[in-house]
């Protein structure tokens, strides 16, 4: 953790929790007396900043302050829910999954903490750089939510709330086990026992763009734009869909706004630069990417993809190249970054020589991500 964030945090957390007659020094001496016995800090005042601090995305002070708590009051369910959240957030999976086991033993009954550690297997899973070592965890998410289910129906309140909770989070484990008929069911579960959830909306139009049925994806995100229309979210990706689908002409205004409604968002700047691509306008596709994944540079794979892309079509080749090893790199199961590195590395162009043996490399993994994935396999007939 870098340490001159944790010192910040530190000294934030210090302000924030110390009380007013400690952080301005008396104008004169007082007068001599027993100095009163230091009260302590409460462990739920360590909850309440580290509750700030996540909210604010600011997971690393979040963290010392929920560990805090935690030290104080190690069986807090509050302190140990933030703590486990905070560590997934800052890509501590294994500790994360182990602070909400923990709380999960402590209280069974506590739906939030099983959903948080369904969500810390699942994130465990994504962030691996070699799935095959964590390929169970897919099944303990689904566990979880099994048990997460049985608490759900107990609710005397919020039932179908909570249900409506534990079928998205199956769709999403069902995305990534590949089972795209589950996942579609399990989000329309989630719609039927809560309709006026723009989140929802969005997940079932992201399957259906996955399957490729961009009508009913673009059906769902416009669904979620009407009912959030300050989501960058939803409006992003909507934008996004409506270029892919030929509508270019529509879809820029949409990604302009989502940027507008959240210029520090690096998911709703990005797909305006992505749009912006689709729609033929370079200089501003460069100008938002840039921004993008300067504001979150290890999220979204397919900002650097699409900076490769640029690069590619402007023929310089050293950049693309190293845009698309990053977007390869963080994107390593997406057939379409490898076949494109390929690329990049079979032309040549001034100074920078093709490389066919790194070309080959990349398609065969592009084959091998993606079988029967034709551009690959003409590519690799090329350079064998």
């Amino acid at each position: 953790m870098n340490r001159r964030t944790m010192t910040g945090g530190l000294l934030s957390l210090m302000l924030l929790l110390a009380p007013a007659s400690a952080q301005t020094a008396p104008a004169t001496p007082a007068t001599p007396s027993a100095a009163p016995a230091a009260r302590p800090i409460p462990a739920a005042n360590y909850v309440a900043v580290g509750g700030y601090y996540y909210e604010q995305g600011k997971y690393d002070q979040a963290y010392v302050a929920y560990r805090a708590a935690a030290e104080l009051e190690p069986s807090n369910p509050a302190a140990l829910l933030g703590l486990g959240r905070a560590q997934v957030k800052l890509r501590l999976y294994s500790a994360g999954i182990t602070t909400l086991q923990k709380l999960v033993t402590l209280d069974p009954r506590n739906f939030d903490a099983q959903i948080a550690l369904s969500q810390a297997f699942v994130q465990q899973y994504i962030g691996a750089g070699d799935r095959t070592l964590v390929a169970a965890n897919l099944g303990a998410a689904l566990k979880v939510l099994q048990d997460a289910e049985g608490v759900a129906q107990a609710a005397t309140q919020s039932g179908d709330l909570l249900l409506s909770r534990v079928w998205n989070e199956r769709g999403y484990v069902y995305k990534l086990q590949g089972d795209a008929a589950r996942a579609i069911d399990a989000f329309k579960r989630a719609i039927a026992l809560n309709g006026e959830n723009a989140i929802l909306l969005y997940n079932l139009g992201d399957m259906y763009y996955a399957t490729g049925n961009i009508p009913l994806a673009l059906d769902n995100l416009q669904q979620a734009v009407i009912l959030d229309p300050r989501d960058p979210f939803n409006r992003a990706y909507y934008a996004k869909l409506l270029a892919l689908s030929g509508n270019v002409a529509a879809a820029k205004p949409e990604a302009a706004q989502a940027a507008r409604l959240a210029p520090k968002n690096a998911y709703a700047v990005g797909q305006y630069g992505v749009v912006s691509y689709l729609a033929r306008d370079a200089v501003t596709a460069r100008a938002q990417l840039t921004q993008a994944v300067a504001l979150d540079p290890l999220r979204y794979p397919e900002f650097y993809y699409y900076l490769g892309r640029l690069s590619l079509d402007a023929g310089d080749l050293k950049v693309a190249r190293e845009q698309f090893t990053r977007a390869s790199a963080l994107g390593s199961q997406n057939a379409e970054y490898a076949y494109y590195l390929g690329l990049s590395y079979e032309r040549g162009a001034g100074a920078v020589a093709p490389d066919r043996l790194k070309a080959r490399e990349n398609y065969e993994r592009a084959l091998k991500l993606t079988p029967g994935y034709k551009d690959a396999q003409d590519a690799l007939n090329r350079v064998r």
